[in-house]
């Protein structure tokens, strides 16, 4: 149970009502597993029920770490998992590429297995066509339509309940459509609209929008909402942080836009959430939208973070 009302209000996931503002637990295996269980369980009591996970983090550690920390798991909680790569462990990109449809199997088995679920209630599948990512070759070119049945036939056999689709152009998506698609993941933020035709497609016809990189890319050279000068400004103003700023304007500017900012600080969690209670008012938005109609969109591949 939690107790405080979900953050941001509530939006759709399939036939899940999640809070707007949910959790993205990639970085729970840097901790210990006593701090990575505060922060889950901090999570929960502020009203988050959506929290964001893969077998390859870790790579299995993450799951491993909600479940102990959550199970037996809320009723309303909403775990949403991906698959499409493995953990290598090798530097400098510990990932490599798992799209063969055997191994998104397997990748849905691992989930089940390390987070004591019967079913995972969204599984995404993680594409490699849009950065940063990893570049498939050889036999991990795979076509969509082939990876999609495979993710079909998850779900019929009541191993995954929903699908969703992630790192993916627009017609990627169209082509995804028709299989039931729940909710898109891709890199978007203030700063990054290029992917502004994929959400105008996914408003349409109700599909959620996960944007992954919400506050800008952490790598270096590359440009971070918080550090904006209009959004600084923004912030001063509000008295809140730029960070607040850059997460208040994704929710207000697409209603199916679902948040799973990351961090391993219950302090940056708490921040994160505070979000939800950021109003911006119309000269605002209409500045920040004026940042992000000007800014250069990002070319190429960067290296792979999720």
């Amino acid at each position: 149970m939690t107790d405080q009302s979900h953050p941001g209000g509530t939006g759709r996931i399939g036939a899940a009502t999640v809070a707007r503002v949910g959790y993205g637990a990639m970085q729970l295996f840097e901790p210990s597993s006593a701090e990575a269980a505060a922060v889950l369980r901090r999570a929960v009591e502020l009203g988050v029920n959506h929290i964001d996970t893969a077998s390859f983090y870790g790579p299995g550690e993450v799951n491993r770490r909600i479940r102990q920390a959550l199970a037996p798991y809320p009723d309303d909680l909403v775990i949403v998992s991906k698959v499409g790569a493995r953990y290598t462990g090798e530097d400098p990109v510990p990932l490599a590429a798992a799209q063969r449809p055997a191994e998104l199997r397997a990748a849905v088995e691992d989930d089940l297995r390390q987070l004591g679920l019967d079913c995972i209630p969204v599984v995404n599948l993680r594409r490699l066509d849009l950065g940063p990512g990893l570049q498939p070759e050889g036999d991990q070119i795979v076509d969509v339509d082939d990876q999609i049945a495979e993710m079909v036939a998850l779900r019929d056999e009541g191993k995954i309940g929903a699908i969703g689709i992630s790192a993916v152009p627009l017609d990627v998506v169209q082509r995804a459509l028709p299989a039931g698609i729940v909710c898109v993941q891709n890199p978007y933020s203030l700063l990054d609209r290029s992917q502004e035709a994929t959400l105008d497609l996914c408003a349409t016809e109700g599909v959620a929008w996960v944007p992954y990189f919400p506050l800008g890319s952490a790598f270096p050279g590359f440009p971070k909402v918080a550090d904006n000068p209009v959004v600084a400004e923004i912030a001063g103003e509000l008295g809140v942080t730029g960070a607040q700023v850059g997460l208040a304007w994704l929710l207000a500017h697409a209603p199916n836009t679902l948040l799973i900012p990351g961090t391993r600080s219950i302090a940056h969690l708490e921040e994160n959430r505070g979000a939800a209670s950021v109003t911006l008012s119309a000269d605002a938005l209409a500045r920040l939208d004026a940042v992000g109609a000007t800014e250069p969109q990002p070319h190429g591949v960067q290296p792979f973070r999720r």
